[in-house]
């Protein structure tokens, strides 16, 4: 009965209710609320609920009632045919629930994975760091070394040349000060000649090295790499609400390039405007080979499938398959009639089909179809604007 069904705001009635019809269907008697002491066995069907026989001579008199028990079994079937039905709604649920916890279970993996490789990828970016840092510091040494070896052997050289001068000279002095004739002669036997070598000896008195170290480095441009190093790459595109258009969905020709157009989208049905989704296709012919293809990504969120029929493919019915992160596109799979270019009707030959080259990046975002022009159908022009007429000559 309508009276039993529960809502969060009735749920205290709703359990009083519950415990009536229990008790009806367990054959327990209830005892009417306006009128102690009296069993209800009724039920009024304009105002849902049950009675008394005084509240059927009462103030409901002029209502319709009919056995309350009757009422209750009534309701019983009806509510087990509502609970069958629901309950046939839990395998669907099961299979959901068990596949969104495969998938949230998948991206809490290559969320893991991700960050190991983020601390691995920097770990061996500052090893290499380290590295080139030690290099560095050691060719600072070796050259330094080898500079201050020069420096210092002319330095020792000036510094031993300058005391030879120094205490040569100072003995000389002393002698010619303070000496006595015969210590001035045995000086001049003795200094003579040294003093004049010392006169005449060369010095490296000019450096015989440079004090040049500088440190060269260029880190603007490794600032810039290091800030833009890495990306993490996802879309929000959803396989049910993905759409694929083009007349390669339906039809193509042995032999001729064909194009499918598939047009990513978001869970509330918004276009997708970044690429890098994970897409796949796969035509399958009716003896069970495989046609290969190729996908390409045109950065906007749409993506160009292009194959081409092979001509020792014999023509029927094939299967286009395409599916986003491994599900079903919206409507696929998708029947493929394949045809020899002999089948082509004459209207299909004498109008020029504009298949995409695979090279052709025009892509458009929302497939709109229009009437086809009085030239291409031979009927009546209903729309005033051509679609693909640009010039004709005769008829």
């Amino acid at each position: 009965m309508d009276v039993l069904q529960r809502t969060p705001d009735n749920s205290c009635e709703d359990s009083s209710i519950l415990e009536t019809v229990t008790a009806v269907a367990a054959g327990k008697p209830l005892s009417c609320p306006n009128h102690d002491g009296n069993v209800m066995e009724f039920y009024c069907q304009s105002c849902e609920t049950a009675m008394c026989h005084e509240c059927t001579e009462g103030e409901h008199a002029e209502h319709p009632t009919v056995p309350l028990k009757d009422v209750v079994e009534q309701h019983k079937s009806s509510l087990q045919t509502q609970l069958e039905a629901v309950k046939q709604r839990l395998p669907e649920l099961d299979s959901a629930l068990s596949f969104l916890s495969e998938i949230l279970q998948d991206l809490t993996n290559e969320k893991v994975s991700i960050e190991e490789d983020i601390h691995a990828t920097f770990d061996e970016l500052q090893k290499t760091l380290n590295v080139r840092k030690s290099v560095l510091l050691m060719e600072l040494e070796v050259t330094y070394g080898v500079k201050q070896k020069v420096l210092q052997a002319q330095l020792d050289a000036l510094l031993q040349g300058q005391e030879s001068i120094r205490s040569s000279c100072n003995f000389t002095e002393q002698a010619l000060n303070h000496g006595t004739e015969t210590e001035v002669l045995l000086v001049k036997k003795q200094m003579g000649d040294r003093l004049n070598e010392l006169a005449v000896q060369e010095f490296p008195l000019q450096p015989q090295e440079n004090d040049q170290l500088e440190f060269v480095v260029e880190t603007e441009g490794l600032k810039k790499s290091i800030h833009n190093l890495g990306t993490i790459i996802t879309t929000n595109a959803v396989a049910y609400e993905t759409v694929a258009t083009g007349e390669g969905l339906r039809q193509c020709v042995i032999g001729h390039p064909t194009s499918v157009t598939i047009t990513t989208k978001d869970k509330d049905g918004e276009l997708v405007k970044t690429g890098n989704a994970c897409l796949s296709a796969e035509i399958a012919s009716p003896d069970g080979s495989v046609v290969d293809g190729e996908i390409l990504d045109n950065k906007n969120g749409t993506y160009d499938f292009l194959y081409t029929i092979q001509k020792e493919q014999k023509e029927g019915d094939f299967t286009l398959t395409l599916r986003l992160y491994d599900q079903h596109i919206k409507g696929s799979p998708f029947k493929l009639r394949v045809v020899k270019p002999t089948d082509l009707s004459p209207t299909s030959d004498g109008v020029k089909r504009r298949v995409k080259s695979p090279g052709s990046g025009h892509v458009k975002q929302k497939a709109v179809k229009r009437p086809a022009s009085m030239y291409s159908t031979g009927k009546r022009k209903e729309n005033p604007i051509e679609d693909d007429l640009i010039f004709r000559v005769g008829m």
